[in-house]
């Protein structure tokens, strides 16, 4: 089963200065789709992730496993993001162990749901 990386397209950032089209969620979302994808990733842009006021946002998500909300990331952040869903697709239950989670998930974590199953 597929690991899915949700990235907000709507996201606006926490940068005022940032032009307002494309929004920063959108070129979040290119920049990914331009980098190399993990093994057994999934990317799935989305219109919203509630998490306005924390900018850019992303979240992982599979069947079984634990999900991710992650915000404050920008365009730059793309590889460190690909290489945590990486990660995050190869845990059998989405629990990266902590020191092997790059600096952005260790420190931009909004939320971690349980499974459903």
């Amino acid at each position: 089963m597929r690991a899915i990386l949700h990235v907000c397209t709507t996201c606006r950032g926490i940068d005022p200065d940032a032009p307002p089209e494309p929004r920063p969620g959108a070129r979040l979302h290119d920049s990914l789709a331009s980098g190399n994808l993990p093994e057994g990733v999934e990317l799935r842009p989305v219109e919203c992730l509630s998490a306005c006021s924390m900018g850019c946002s992303v979240a992982l998500s599979a069947p079984g496993k634990w999900s991710y909300v992650y915000g404050r990331l920008t365009p730059d952040d793309a590889a460190d993001i690909l290489t945590g869903a990486g990660a995050y697709a190869a845990a059998p239950d989405g629990l990266v162990p902590w020191r092997e989670r790059p600096v952005i998930f260790r420190k931009q974590s909004l939320a971690r749901i349980p499974p459903q199953e």
